[in-house]
C-alpha cells in the first residue's frame, strides 16, 4: 500500500514550477529528512513536487522498494515532472530495481542518509574510520523515538510487556543492551536551526550518551549534497550523483562508487 505522508500543517502550499523551468523535478524523500528537504528543496525553482514516505522502511527493504516504486509511478504519471530526485541512500538496498519508463532518477552516491547530512560519502567514511562505534542522532531520527537511550528502553519495555511474560521481556531487553554495546559514541548532526535543530535535541543526545556510557559529539552538517540534489543537472556530477536512465535500475557496487545503473530489460533474459 502506497503510504504518502501528509503535509505538515506549517508547510505552505508548493507553487507550481514555471513552465519554462526545465527539467522539472519531483522529490521523493524519507520523512526523517522532512526538515532538511523543506529548507532546501522548496528554495529551488525546478522542484515541482515533494513526496514523503514513512521513516524506518529501511528495516524492511522489500517494503521500502514497494513504497518507492509506488511513489515513482505516481510522479511519472504527472505530465509536469521530468526528473525524479530520490532523497535516499542505498538504504539496505531498498532503492534497487525501481522501474521507471519516462523520467530519469537521480540519487546521491550514499549508503544511507548520514551521507546526506554530512555532505559527502568521503567525509562519512573518514569519520567512521576514526570513530567506528558511532550512532547518529538527527532532528528527524530523534522525533521517531527509536534512538538508543532511556526513552527507547522504556518504549520497548512497554511494548514487550504487552506481548510476553516478564522473563521474556527481560531477555529481549538484554539483547537490546547487547546490541547497543557495540557502539560507544552518540553523534548529533544537523544543518542548523532552520533545518530542525533545537537545544532540547542536543541536550537529549547528551543525556542518551550519558545513560549509555558513550562519548557525545556535536557534528556540523553540510547541506551541499542535498542542495545540489534538488538544484538540477548542472550540479549532478558523476562523482557525487548517479543519474539512472529510464528502463534502468539502481544496483549496489563493490567499490566506493556505491551505486550503478543497469538495464532492467537485460535482467529478464
Amino acid at each position: 500500500m502506497y503510504r504518502r505522508m501528509p503535509a505538515s500543517p506549517n508547510t505552505p502550499p508548493r507553487a507550481p514550477a514555471p513552465a519554462h523551468v526545465s527539467p522539472r523535478i519531483a522529490v521523493v524523500a524519507c520523512e526523517v529528512l522532512r526538515d532538511e528537504v523543506e529548507l532546501l528543496a522548496r528554495a529551488q525553482p525546478r522542484v515541482a513536487a515533494i513526496e514523503y514516505l514513512p521513516q524506518l522502511l529501511h528495516n524492511e527493504p522489500a517494503c521500502l522498494r514497494r513504497e518507492l516504486q509506488a511513489a515513482v509511478d505516481h510522479c511519472e504519471a504527472r505530465a509536469d515532472i521530468d526528473v525524479i530526485a530520490l532523497a535516499y541512500g542505498l538504504c539496505s538496498r531498498g532503492v534497487e530495481d525501481l522501474r521507471h519508463d519516462r523520467c530519469p532518477l537521480v540519487i546521491a552516491r550514499a549508503h544511507d542518509c548520514v551521507t546526506l547530512w554530512l555532505g559527502s560519502k568521503e567525509r562519512y567514511a573518514r569519520y567512521q574510520e576514526k570513530h567506528p562505534g558511532t550512532y547518529w542522532y538527527t532532528p528527524g531520527w530523534i522525533k521517531t523515538g527509536t534512538q538508543p537511550g532511556p526513552d527507547r528502553e522504556a518504549h520497548l519495555r512497554e511494548k514487550y510487556s504487552a506481548q510476553f511474560d516478564a522473563d521474556d521481556v527481560e531477555y529481549l531487553l538484554e539483547q537490546e543492551r547487547e546490541w547497543a554495546s557495540h557502539y560507544d559514541r552518540a553523534a548529533y548532526i544537523s544543518l542548523g536551526a532552520d533545518a530542525g535543530e533545537t537545544a532540547a535535541q542536543l541536550d537529549y543526545t547528551r543525556r542518551c550518551a550519558a545513560c549509555l556510557g558513550w562519548t557525545f559529539d556535536h557534528v556540523q552538517g553540510d547541506a551541499t549534497l542535498l542542495r545540489d540534489l534538488f538544484a538540477g543537472p548542472e550540479k549532478w556530477d558523476a562523482a557525487r550523483f548517479l543519474i539512472v536512465p529510464p528502463r534502468h535500475g539502481i544496483r549496489m557496487t563493490a567499490d566506493d562508487s556505491v551505486l550503478k545503473a543497469v538495464p532492467l530489460e537485460e535482467e529478464k533474459k
